[in-house]
């Protein structure tokens, strides 16, 4: 068995979810520039629901 061997991952080990998700750079992009979108659109109906009404 060389070094290489020992230290190469088994085909049957899984990857965890949440090390597939931080290995993915544009996911994360994508998650960041979404993730406040949606945050601030909430807020902002949130906002608009609460005005009172014009007389």
């Amino acid at each position: 068995m060389t070094e290489q061997d020992k230290n190469a991952p088994d085909d049957d080990e899984r990857i965890a979810g949440m090390q597939s998700l931080m290995d993915n750079p544009f996911l994360l992009l994508f998650i960041g520039v979404a993730m406040p979108t949606v945050f601030y659109i909430v807020w902002g109906i949130m906002e608009i629901v609460n005005l009172p009404v014009a007389p």
